[in-house]
């Protein structure tokens, strides 16, 4: 067997058996991982065919045909010694293969099975195939971003992850602390359209007490607002500016070298095109590194609107060491950060068939 660095973490001594999936299951599995826990992965033959070094770091790879005796006995066995099981398929799957909690939990009542899905394990549509950008326009979400139009296709950021991989990661260790005190495991069912909704939770209440427009014409933080949003520089590249408060944008307006007068219109939506073409003026006269002499470090909330391959060399990036290098790439690395126990990104190791694993 292939030898890991030895782990570190909090999670030092947490055993979590991974079955494959894409998405939230897998990003869930690098962050405990990450921290400390010894992650497995259950992998079929040829992988989930779309692999990804950084997220799937971590963790000892074992192959097998679940779907066969032989197979289903294995997994057996690595579940009675497992404190976490984190699988992603569709309600019924795991059940169907003899794998499901009601098995595994017989052999293991400590066993904690977080099972993450999109819509969740009941409801009318938990059968229904789907995606991030169904699950956020469910919740709500999707309607929020962008400007006018028909509502842009993020990232999966908001979805799969924000309401997805770390919904499931919160469930897994608040049922671990629990289990401290009980003895037993239990299931954890993280559907991201719940996760969002969750996410949601800010604009739920200031939008039903008139604090915030929901509409994407004139919702503040969600690109309707000249001073929320990013601009062109001379060079092509862009800046982004979130002068919200008054005293942020007073500070972005000295900056800048415009008119104190702006103050007083700060918050009229008639007045935002003229600021919006002036701020586009005055943006499109620098570079973007001209912009970051003048703006990074002040109170003017401002940014420059980074490639993600660029990202890693920003001196804040750098000093934080929000990235490492691992296997000639640069990585996120672990979070959060911890004083007495910091977690380690670690490579995967493929495990032989007749490896012992715990």
């Amino acid at each position: 067997m292939q030898e890991q660095p030895p782990r570190q973490g909090p999670l030092t001594g947490i055993r979590v058996l991974e079955f494959i999936g894409l998405g939230p299951a897998p990003h869930c599995a690098m962050l405990l991982a990450d921290l400390g826990a010894d992650v497995v992965r259950i992998e079929r033959s040829g992988g989930n065919g779309w692999p990804n070094p950084v997220q799937d770091r971590g963790r000892r790879i074992l192959e097998l045909d679940i779907r066969s005796d032989e197979g289903r006995k294995r997994c057996l066995e690595l579940a009675a010694k497992a404190d976490v099981l984190i699988e992603g398929y569709r309600p019924g799957t795991m059940e169907r293969l003899g794998l499901g909690p009601d098995a595994l939990q017989s052999l293991n009542p400590g066993l904690i099975y977080g099972r993450i899905t999109g819509w969740g394990q009941t409801g009318p549509l938990a059968q229904s195939a789907g995606h991030d950008i169904n699950y956020i326009a469910l919740a709500g979400a999707l309607a929020s971003m962008g400007t006018s139009g028909a509502p842009p296709p993020p990232l999966n950021l908001v979805g799969d992850y924000g309401g997805g991989s770390m919904l499931l990661a919160f469930g897994v260790l608040a049922a671990l602390i629990e289990r401290q005190n009980s003895g037993k495991g239990q299931i954890i069912d993280a559907a991201i359209v719940d996760g969002v909704s969750s996410l949601m939770s800010l604009f739920t209440g200031l939008a039903a007490s008139g604090s915030v427009s929901m509409d994407r014409d004139r919702n503040l933080i969600g690109g309707a607002a000249p001073y929320y949003r990013s601009y062109a520089c001379s060079d092509g590249r862009y800046i982004a500016i979130g002068a919200l408060e008054p005293k942020f944008f007073a500070e972005l307006l000295d900056k800048l070298n415009m008119d104190s007068g702006w103050m007083a219109l700060q918050n009229i939506p008639a007045k935002w095109p003229e600021l919006e073409a002036e701020f586009t003026r005055v943006f499109a006269a620098r570079t973007q590194p001209e912009w970051c002499n003048i703006l990074e470090g002040t109170d003017a909330c401002f940014a420059p609107v980074l490639a993600l391959s660029d990202v890693s060399q920003h001196p804040h990036i750098r000093a934080r060491e929000t990235y490492v290098q691992m296997d000639g790439q640069a990585q996120s690395a672990p979070v959060p950060k911890f004083s007495r126990t910091p977690g380690a990104a670690r490579p995967s190791v493929t495990l032989k068939s007749d490896d012992e694993i715990w």
